[in-house]
Formats: C-alpha cells, sequence, structure tokens
C-alpha cells in the first residue's frame, strides 16, 4: 500500500476533518518482539507444522518465520523470482500487501503488484501445502483494475462467509470494495459485481488496506485511514466498522456508514510507534490477534512488526490489549 508524498500531505489536512468515533485515545504499546522486527504490511499465519510465519511488502514478498510468535527470524522470500507478468504492473517486479490464508488443503497467497500513484494494479494468488516460503506456486490474476476504473486493485484480504468466498480490496480512489472469488480457482467471479464497502467524503479518499473478520453475529471491515510510507510523519491508523452482511454497509458505534467517512478508532500513532496501519487479524489458539507495521521513532522511523491481542466487549466492539 503506497502512494505518492503530495497525497501524504493531502491525508493528513483531511485527519482534522474526520470526527472522532471512537473510544479515548489510549493505546497499548505493541508486545515485545525480539530478532527480525522490520516488516510492512504483515499477514501472519500459525502454520499446522507448527510455528508462526508473517509474510509483507518488500523483497519477492518478504518473509518471516517464529516458534513462539516473539521472536522472529528473516526466512527469505515467498518466491525465488517475481513471475513474468508482475512486469506488466511493476517495472521492478515489486509485490505489495500479501495476505495468508488456509483452505481445502492448501495455503492461499494473495497479494498485488501496482507502481505509486496508478491503479493500473492487479491482485495474484499462489498456493502452497505448507505455507513456507521457496514453496509457493503462482496461478497468475485473480482481479485488475485500470485508469478507466474507480477503485485500485491492490491490498487484497479473503474471508469466507456462508459458504461463499469473498476478498476486500482497495486504496485511495473511491476507496474499499469488495468481490466474490470463485473457492475453485480463488480468483474474482466472472461478471461479479464489486461491492462498496467504505470511503472518506473527500479526495484524496485516503483509506485502504482492508481486512474483514467475522464475530457473533457481525462482520467486521479493519481499514488503515490516511498516509502510510512517511515514516515518523506517517498519519496511518486503524479504524473499524461492522456489518450484519459481508458485503455491507458496514456503521461505526455511533451508527455513521463507512461509506460516509465513519469508522471507529482502534489504534493510532502513540509515544515511538507512529503510524499503525496495514494490518490484519489472524487467530491463534482460540484468541484473535491483529498483527499491524508501526513506524519506530527511536530506531528513524523503521517499519515494525506490532501484534497486539484482539478483544470484544459485551456490545461486540473489538479492543486492543
Amino acid at each position: 500500500m503506497k502512494f505518492p508524498r503530495s497525497v501524504a500531505v493531502l491525508a493528513a489536512a483531511a485527519l482534522a476533518l474526520l470526527p472522532a468515533t471512537a473510544r479515548a485515545a489510549e493505546y497499548p504499546d505493541p508486545e515485545p518482539l525480539t530478532g527480525q522486527q522490520v516488516i510492512h504490511d504483515p499477514t501472519v499465519v500459525r502454520l499446522g507444522s507448527g510455528g508462526y510465519v508473517a509474510y509483507s511488502t518488500g523483497g519477492v514478498i518478504g518473509a518471516r518465520l517464529s516458534k513462539d510468535r516473539v521472536r522472529w527470524e528473516d526466512a527469505g522470500d515467498a518466491f525465488a523470482a517475481p513471475p513474468s507478468w508482475w512486469y506488466e504492473y511493476n517495472p521492478t517486479g515489486d509485490p505489495w500487501a500479501p495476505d495468508i490464508s488456509h483452505r481445502a488443503g492448501r495455503y492461499w497467497l494473495y497479494y498485488a503488484v501496482s507502481s505509486w500513484g496508478t491503479n493500473h494494479s492487479a491482485i495474484g494468488v499462489a498456493t502452497s501445502r505448507s505455507g513456507l516460503p521457496g514453496t509457493w506456486t503462482d496461478h497468475g490474476k485473480v482481479l485488475t483494475s485500470d485508469t478507466t476504473d474507480t477503485w485500485n486493485a491492490i491490498d487484497p484480504a479473503v474471508i469466507r462467509a456462508d459458504g461463499r468466498l469473498w476478498m476486500t480490496f482497495g486504496s485511495y480512489w473511491t476507496g474499499i470494495r469488495m468481490v466474490e472469488l470463485d473457492p475453485e480457482t480463488g480468483k474474482a467471479r466472472a461478471g461479479a459485481p464489486v461491492h462498496h464497502l467504505a470511503t472518506r467524503p473527500d479526495a484524496p479518499y485516503a483509506v485502504e488496506g482492508p481486512y474483514v473478520v467475522r464475530h457473533g453475529r457481525h462482520f467486521y471491515l479493519f481499514a488503515s485511514y490516511d498516509a502510510c510510507c512517511a515514516g515518523v510523519n506517517s498519519t496511518y491508523r486503524i479504524r473499524v466498522g461492522r456489518s450484519t452482511s459481508v458485503t455491507g454497509p458496514y456503521t461505526d458505534s455511533t451508527g455513521r456508514p463507512m461509506l460516509e467517512g465513519g469508522g471507529d478508532l482502534l489504534l493510532a500513532g502513540h509515544g515511538r510507534y507512529a503510524g499503525p496501519g496495514g494490518e490484519s487479524v489472524f487467530r491463534d489458539r482460540g484468541q484473535d490477534w491483529l498483527a499491524y507495521h508501526y513506524y519506530d521513532a527511536d530506531d528513524n522511523g523503521m517499519p515494525k512488526l506490532g501484534l497486539n491481542r484482539l478483544t470484544w466487549n459485551a456490545d461486540g466492539w473489538p479492543s486492543l490489549r
């Protein structure tokens, strides 16, 4: 999830226009981690073979491994080299913002390829039996967008709901979208409508990095608002809304629609932890966890892995520990 610095300035200005719809602005620090913590746009899963893998923007989808969710080691890349079709969308074959999930006996890795400031973009998919780096088989394009479209096909995240498979995606332009996938191929169903889930009232519509999870009878849409990728000057923050339908409409706890800029503030920068976002949710031993990156003000703004326990209050709204 990347965008021009000029847009970052506009997004920061737009921040002042977004009302605080959430709880008191007191945020927990991320869990203490050791080892290789540098990461951007993390997606994490507990592997069936034991331990954890995190994939991220950087490299040919950078990989980190951990035995205990505390100490992380560099594990190279998901792919040895970029698939040739990536170069249609990025001159260096640079993939962004992956999403890992498991179904039908395989791990599925979704990712995006694009360039700064354009929605000439594509989402691809690969599969692996083990989920480990170096074991992935690429299956090509899932969904594309071009300059004639009003959305941007990056930042994918997949959810199964009521026997169907869905993918959220989107960055700037008109915000967050969702499309149904064919569970056999993992790709967008031919002719499937593109649903609109969230946006901001004014250009540059600074919302991206969606992730949908189900808890109880609701679906929850997490998204990154404002600007990333500017080190300690990043204004990223994570907001959330919910719906009884996976395709929306999503509203925050005050009833404000996310299509009108709503969203409860779940996590924002505090202390050394600037610009938290690029989030995803994973389940581990019956508990939900939020994974995200932040920019470490004590380490020259280096992007690092943040992990916090995700809990749910009596009204069904999420909070962090």
